[in-house]
């Protein structure tokens, strides 16, 4: 089921807390709503799920509009960042809650309700727990209880509120692989908050990249990645080198000793901010045509499958930061100390006001 958002506006007094929010999530989708503390990200999945209104917008799933409707009605499951499972009941018993408090009308019976608890436990791996109480279980294995807790009514849409957030590194990482799989596996419509770039990226179908309330620009996460509208968006997805230090002059990017042909239909020089993200930096062992400027390697750090230098520019002290495979380095044979030279193998400027004038 899609979800669609019109003109949305929440304010809490006079805070306007989301302004005009237009968006649109696929049927069948995992939509990550990305942004840091404050922006508005968890005010509009709980908009989204009927556990607040908003103040002026429409809200639809599919071709309904639900903006009045009780949370009730809406056929939403929610899951916590910290699990809200209930303490004095067992695994199954949490699990089972959802189907427990249904109108009778609609409500299974308990054989019924009995065998969705254990298709549920078997799809989160977890049925062996269903006699166990929750302070039993480590806390991915809470999350778990909570994931099968929330898909016990059979949801339309599947709402998540940094739920991977109070869990340590290695455990988030093997339950975001583990919930793509549920994700597709059951093709339900599913949207995720989260502040942790890695994580939208790795999981999304579609980022909604939001600040102050606004939603600054949505789509794949590789298009946001490659081809950033906007200062925001370039600095908060992923790591990115800033170098202010540039201008357009007679039809030329310059940056240093590094010239690049370009068409703005202005001759005037303008000062611009130049983005280049540390893996689209070419490290050169010899002066070559074209180079930024020579540079002093300070640090260099091996971090799994990729090496991380820092790097000290010699002609105004900037540090620069640059990510290499192991086989490059290797073949580089850097040492710390030592002059290189680096220029762009792909880059993003912006002029004032801010748009996206150029990328190489």
């Amino acid at each position: 089921m899609s979800i669609r958002i019109k003109q949305l506006n929440k304010y809490y007094g006079d805070y306007h807390a989301l302004q005009n929010i237009n968006l649109q999530v696929p049927t069948g989708s995992l939509t990550a709503l990305l942004g840091p503390s404050g922006c508005g990200k968890t005010t509009l999945l709980r908009i989204i799920a009927g556990l607040e209104r908003a103040d002026s917008g429409e809200l639809f799933f599919a071709d309904d509009e639900v903006s009045n409707l009780h949370v009730r009605e809406r056929r939403v499951g929610f899951m916590f960042q910290h699990y809200a499972l209930f303490r004095h009941m067992t695994v199954f018993d949490n699990v089972a809650f959802g189907l427990q408090v249904l109108p009778k009308r609609i409500r299974p019976n308990k054989a019924e309700i009995a065998a969705r608890v254990h298709e549920l436990l078997q799809l989160v791996q977890l049925d062996w727990l269903a006699k166990v109480y929750p302070q039993q279980l480590s806390g991915g294995q809470r999350q778990r209880i909570a994931l099968a807790r929330a898909l016990a009514t059979r949801p339309k849409l599947l709402l998540l509120d940094e739920p991977f957030g109070a869990l340590d590194a290695k455990v988030r990482k093997e339950l975001r692989q583990w919930l793509l799989e549920i994700h597709h596996q059951l093709g339900i419509t599913s949207v995720l908050v989260t502040h942790d770039q890695e994580e939208a990226l790795e999981m999304a179908d579609q980022i909604v990249v939001m600040n102050q309330g606004k939603v600054e620009q949505s789509g794949a996460a590789s298009s946001l990645y490659d081809n950033p509208e906007n200062v925001f968006v370039t600095e908060f997805l992923g790591e990115v080198n800033v170098f202010e230090d540039a201008c357009i002059e007679h039809g030329q990017l310059c940056l240093g000793h590094y010239h690049e042909p370009i068409t703005t239909g202005e001759k005037a020089r303008q000062n611009v901010a130049v983005y280049i993200r540390p893996q689209e930096i070419q490290v050169l062992t010899h002066i070559q045509d074209n180079v930024i400027a020579s540079a002093c390697v300070e640090e260099i750090h091996a971090i799994g499958a990729q090496i991380r230098l820092w790097l000290r520019r010699e002609d105004n002290n900037q540090r620069i930061q640059v990510w290499l495979s192991p086989a490059e380095f290797r073949t580089l044979s850097l040492q710390s100390a030592q002059t290189v030279w680096f220029r762009p193998q792909r880059l993003t400027m912006f002029r004032l006001p801010e748009m996206v004038d150029y990328v190489i």
